[in-house]
């Protein structure tokens, strides 16, 4: 049998990557849309440094921000964030990405 060989992206004696990254989305106003895109974050153990949101009309518009997202998590957040029921757009900005001190 083969061993198995962790790839360096994944191996945890060295820290992830992170980098600063905005999520900008608009979705039906629903009671229960800001937990559910909030959800993907808490599952992955990961706070937003900032959340602002403000309905207008049946559209709420709201905007995430993590100044230290691992990178390894990024695309699996955006990707749990593009499935949440009643989204209409979702776009996102990223910072420079950063070694993270061990």
């Amino acid at each position: 049998m083969p061993d198995f060989v962790v790839p360096a992206a994944f191996d945890a004696a060295e820290p992830a990557p992170v980098v600063a990254v905005r999520f900008f989305l608009d979705a039906d106003a629903d009671p229960g849309l800001l937990p559910r895109l909030l959800a993907p974050f808490a599952r992955r153990d990961l706070t937003p440094d900032r959340m602002w949101s403000h309905r207008n009309g049946g559209t709420m518009h709201v905007e995430i921000a993590l100044d230290a997202m691992p990178l390894p998590e990024l695309h699996l957040v955006e990707g749990n964030l593009r499935q949440v029921v009643g989204l209409h757009r979702l776009s996102r900005t990223d910072g420079a990405v950063l070694s993270r001190a061990a």
